[in-house]
């Protein structure tokens, strides 16, 4: 009763909303008759009106709709024109509708309040079928909720006794106009002789308001649908308590919340900013007495800022029985269908998740229960055979984990047979025997996932030709999630979806590749180590490591995405073991940054579809990171043959002589350059010259040298001694390179500048030949 209960809801809310929507449409077609597109659309939602009152035995309602309909399609057909006559018992047609969806609101049905639908049809009819002219089309819109005893057709016909075959359009338009005013002035009449005031009257006086001033107008036509609406509000039961007690909810459209829990994220990118910049200024004015006042600013917007981003979060988040609601009848057909009884339980449907991911797991829950009603549950005869109960069971379970959302799907079924998923891999050419071998049952179980594989003997309607579960894990990949399938045969599977609540802000792990940084979701990440170079081993052409009891195969994050090897990090490196389902892979990384919760960014139509990237960041920093897409990654790594060690060994290696050394010499003398280089030469290093910083911070950053020092001088044009160190500092592969200023400039300002600029050494003017070459050795380490 309760799912009833909220299907009716739901159907009321819809219709609600849908026949509020069916009004403004109607009247623009009446401007617009030729307009096919809003026609289709005003046709789909009377289709999709009946189509759900009939699901819920609405009869009225639906035979009402149903009449509606053939109308419309007649006149998408172009069979049926619509005139204004026809407009008007449409209208009508649709405050009926009004008046019937108030009385299912209010009483549950349609039919207790006694509304008529039989004239309405009647005429609708008419102009379905042709049978009535042009003119007798007018005249059935002359009707109006006018009392039973009275005949809304044939009266105004009898009191005058016009033949109207015989008149032209325009003296019919004049004659229908005529007899509306006088149907509106006896209905006026009416209700000033039979209604007493009354609470209702207030809510309807603007309608009556606007009916005397609009009754000298040429075409009243145009008030009458409004008219007819009040006046059908007022024919059903004032039910205004309960009425109330439904308006506890406001339909929203998702593309306000999407643009809401946009404006969330960059508020969140804010907060980080704000933090970094606090704790810049706490470092360099540590003591100070506004610090103190600063972190209370600083916390209290990052404590709201979370607060709101939850709540936001929240407003987008549905109960998963949205999807969970529809797979007892979808169970209840397959298992009729395929001659087995099978029984479904659901519990958790009251978990919440966000509203674009309940969108999407639909389509996968679907293929996983067909799976597990065709493969999973045995026949009757096989199970009684086995000891098992006669009925099948399938338990659909979701409940919440974290960050995350965990759908388990669960048969007593006769499980999935790990040889016969590696033989038939073999067969069809996807694994070799050897891997096969090696292969754990738990992988094996992982085989189902691929394109074109089904261990069915007979393809069915419902499931045997190899497609459909491959879907399902791409699917839940997009989602950022995880499959994870476990199995013992001949009692059953269980197949766990775990999926983030919401995809547009998460927690990830950021972490550096030689200059890049990257930001791995947290989800997918199942530890961090370090650990020293020699314990990376190389079998058959692959780097693994050995973690514990598991062998992990190890690439570099690097070597992935193509990031030149500039420095070597040294003889320890971080691995990142990242899992996806059973699959589980080390990655290897220069640094670890630290968690930061980020906000995913869509990279644009030029960089969309970038392989092993998922989108990207604004960290703290105001840097933008990428952020990795795990799914492939782990497909991108199967191709990568590096040997992390001795790719490593290289660069510790490179150079061993002098001559292998490269000084850039940056001054605008070239007096003055041709004197350092000449103090060098006894070195024996390769020595280059630059003009000016601008120059020269342009050779660092090209790849044609590899360069070992810099002498600088402060004074220069284009871009000062000071400046250039500082731009070179922020890289971090010259975080250690040698930055030796050679100035005239000899104050101890002069000096702490250097110092803060990010200058190794400070060599004042005029200095020895002798000291210069030993500050040059000692720095390149010679």
């Amino acid at each position: 009763m309760e799912d009833i209960q909220e299907i009716l809801e739901d159907f009321l809310v819809e219709a609600f909303e849908l026949i509020e929507q069916l009004d403004q449409n109607l009247v623009e077609l009446e401007s617009n008759p030729d307009d096919l597109e809003l026609l289709n659309s005003i046709f789909r939602v009377a289709h999709t009106i009946k189509g759900s009152s009939s699901f819920l035995n609405f009869d009225v309602l639906t035979g009402l709709t149903h009449h509606m309909e053939d109308v419309l399609n007649k006149a998408r057909h172009g069979e049926v024109k619509l005139t204004h006559g026809v407009m008007d018992v449409v209208l009508e047609s649709i405050d009926l509708m009004k008046s019937l969806l108030h009385a299912i609101r209010d009483n549950g049905n349609d039919t207790s309040i006694g509304i008529d639908i039989t004239d309405i049809c009647r005429r609708l009819d008419i102009i379905s079928n042709g049978e009535a002219t042009h003119e007798e089309e007018q005249i059935a819109t002359s009707s109006t909720s006018a009392p039973v005893e009275m005949d809304p057709v044939e009266t105004p016909m009898n009191e005058d006794n016009v033949d109207y075959s015989k008149l032209s359009d325009k003296e019919v338009e004049d004659e229908i106009e005529r007899l509306l005013k006088m149907r509106k002035e006896e209905d006026r009449q009416r209700k000033q002789n039979t209604q007493a005031p009354s609470p209702v009257v207030p809510r309807s006086s603007s309608v009556v308001v606007d009916e005397d001033a609009d009754e000298e107008k040429e075409a009243p036509r145009v008030v009458e649908p409004v008219k007819r609406a009040a006046n059908a509000e007022n024919t059903a039961p004032a039910k205004k308590d309960a009425s109330s007690s439904m308006e506890q909810t406001i339909r929203v459209e998702v593309k306000r919340l999407d643009h809401l829990m946009n404006l969330i994220g960059e508020l969140v990118l804010g907060k980080n900013r704000l933090l970094k910049i606090y704790d810049d200024v706490e470092e360099r004015y540590e003591g100070e007495k506004f610090l103190e006042e600063l972190n209370q600013v600083v916390s209290s917007i990052s404590l709201v800022t979370t607060d709101l981003q939850i709540a936001v979060m929240k407003t987008r988040m549905l109960p998963i029985a949205k999807v969970f609601n529809k797979f007892p009848r979808m169970v209840r057909d397959l298992s009729r269908e395929l001659g087995k009884q099978i029984e479904l339980e659901i519990s958790g449907e009251e978990t919440e998740l966000d509203k674009s991911i309940v969108e999407e797991i639909g389509d996968p829950l679907v293929h996983i229960i067909r799976n597990s009603c065709d493969h999973g549950i045995e026949d009757i005869a096989t199970r009684r055979a086995k000891g098992k109960p006669e009925t099948g069971l399938i338990q659909l379970k979701a409940y919440n984990e974290g960050n995350n959302i965990v759908i388990e799907i669960t048969d007593d079924g006769k499980g999935l047979d790990a040889d016969l998923l590696r033989s038939k891999a073999i067969e069809k050419g996807m694994i070799t025997e050897r891997e096969a071998d090696g292969m754990s049952d738990k992988e094996a179980y992982a085989l189902i996932f691929k394109p074109s594989l089904s261990t069915a003997k007979v393809v069915t309607n419902v499931s045997g030709r190899g497609v459909g579960m491959d879907v399902v894990k791409t699917n839940i990949e997009k989602l950022n999630g995880i499959i994870d399938v476990d199995s013992e045969l001949g009692h059953g599977t269980v197949i766990r979806l775990k999926i983030p609540l919401t995809l547009a802000i998460i927690q990830a792990l950021l972490v550096g590749a030689q200059e890049e940084y990257y930001a791995i979701p947290l989800a997918s990440v199942l530890e961090t180590v370090r650990i020293p170079l020699d314990e990376i081993y190389t079998i058959e052409g692959k780097n693994v490591l050995r973690l514990r009891d598991e062998v992990l195969s190890l690439v570099r994050l690097s070597d992935i995405f193509g990031v030149k090897q500039v420095y070597e990090g040294g003889e320890h490196t971080y691995v990142v073991v990242i899992g996806l389902a059973e699959s589980k892979l080390g990655v290897v990384v220069d640094m670890l940054v630290g968690q930061e919760e980020i906000v995913i960014k869509s990279l644009g139509d030029y960089l969309q579809g970038i392989e092993g990237i998922a989108g990207a960041t604004i960290r703290g920093d105001g840097r933008v990171t990428l952020i990795v897409d795990v799914a492939a990654l782990m497909n991108l790594a199967k191709g990568i043959n590096v040997d992390i060690r001795a790719s490593a060994e290289t660069v510790v290696k490179a150079k061993t002589v002098p001559s292998d050394y490269v000084v850039l010499v940056v001054d605008d003398s070239a007096m003055d350059r041709n004197i350092m280089k000449k103090s060098m030469e006894p070195i024996g290093v390769k020595t280059i010259e630059a003009s000016n910083g601008q120059e020269a911070l342009n050779m660092i950053k090209s790849s044609e040298h590899s360069i070992d020092a810099v002498l600088i001088d402060i004074e220069m044009p284009r871009m000062d001694g000071y400046t250039l160190a500082m731009e070179i500092r922020k890289y971090s592969k010259y975080k250690n390179l040698p930055l030796i200023a050679v100035t005239s400039r000899t104050s101890k300002s002069d000096r702490l500048r250097g110092v803060e600029s990010g200058m190794s050494e400070y060599i004042t003017k005029p200095y020895s030949p002798e000291y210069l070459e030993s500050v040059v050795r000692k720095n390149i380490k010679l």
